[in-house]
């Protein structure tokens, strides 16, 4: 079986004032014995006295086994593999630091293994080939991965090592070859594209929209109309009637913020389009992201609302007359609420 065991990084031991991730495995009488998640699990220490610039009042209140956070490197003693940490001594900034770089390190080291595995292959040769020499020349790995989801050539082909062949007169000769053979790189590129693929997020936004005119019905479709034309081609934004008066606007996008920006400034052209009909907009939930359990929600509500209708109207007949029939009802409702009434209760 090859070989599947690899730290992330060329260096076999970090350097010191570096900031790590780590995994407590034990706390013992001095300290607790951590492994280095980073370079392979090899073992450090983190002192007591390292733990909090506070008095200790109780250990487990700081630190539990199991529990992965950032410390800083005090001391690496090469010779006999010790690594003195400190929990006390890392700064917010150094553990955001270190929490980014070691999830994109974890992504990494994740697909690697998975090459390695699938093709049979050693872990570490994958690394001093092609993983190792990605961090050297674009500063993590993970930056040449988000390229090769889209242009593997252009990365994975300028990647040359270099093999021994004995030529036809015995002699043994240099050869450069590229790094990664066509299975190698067909692997990698399908495990890339799979997990660092983006998938679009939707955004949505739920709207409650009033309009008590003679004519309401078709001032919201125009509002509605007014929103929709807020979205481009990168993000295009449909308007949906869950039950009246409320309504949602979604959009799909790879970029979040931008999504959420296209919406809100749907919405206030919708109600900018409704302010001029005398109608009002009320926002029920503001445009956020939300998951397929979020849509299957929204729709199962629809789906009641719908059936409740159904039941309460008790119409019968195709649908387009039942449109007609739901057309005059609403009419007749926006007419008698906008109607003036006397104070004898007789219309004006």
């Amino acid at each position: 079986m090859p070989n599947l065991e690899c730290r992330m990084y060329e260096a076999k031991y970090p350097e010191v004032d570096m900031a790590v991730m780590i995994q407590v495995k034990n706390i013992a009488d001095m300290g607790a014995y951590v492994s280095l998640l980073e370079y392979n699990n090899i073992e450090g220490m983190i002192l007591f006295s390292e733990l909090s610039r506070l008095r200790i009042r109780s250990v487990s209140s700081l630190i539990k086994v199991g529990r992965q956070e950032p410390v800083t490197v005090l001391r690496v003693d090469r010779d006999k593999g010790y690594i003195d940490l400190s929990k006390r001594r890392v700064s917010v900034e150094d553990s955001q630091a270190c929490e980014e770089r070691y999830n994109k390190s974890k992504l990494v080291h994740s697909i690697m293994r998975h090459v390695a595995e699938t093709l049979v292959i050693d872990l570490e040769e994958l690394y001093i080939h092609i993983g190792w020499p990605l961090y050297r020349k674009y500063g993590h790995a993970f930056e040449a991965f988000k390229i090769i989801v889209t242009d593997p050539d252009s990365v994975l082909d300028a990647l040359t090592r270099e093999v021994k062949e004995v030529g036809p007169d015995g002699q043994e000769a240099t050869k450069v070859v590229r790094a990664a053979t066509p299975e190698v790189k067909d692997a990698l590129v399908r495990n890339i594209r799979r997990r660092m693929t983006r998938q679009p997020l939707e955004i949505r936004a739920d709207i409650e929209m009033k309009c008590f005119q003679f004519d309401g019905v078709l001032h919201i479709k125009e509002a509605m109309r007014k929103a929709e034309a807020a979205g481009n081609d990168d993000c295009p934004v449909k308007s949906k009637l869950v039950a009246p008066p409320l309504y949602v606007l979604t959009t799909q996008t790879l970029d979040k913020e931008q999504g959420i920006s296209i919406l809100n400034n749907a919405i206030k052209a919708c109600s900018g389009a409704m302010e001029r009909h005398k109608g009002k907009l009320a926002m029920k939930e503001a445009p956020r992201a939300v998951s397929e359990r979020d849509d299957k929600l929204l729709a199962e509500r629809m789906a009641k609302l719908q059936s409740a209708n159904t039941e309460v109207d008790g119409v019968e007949g195709s649908e387009e007359e039942v449109e007609i029939h739901e057309r005059v009802k609403l009419m007749w409702r926006n007419l008698a609420l906008a109607w003036p009434i006397k104070q004898n209760g007789q219309a004006d």
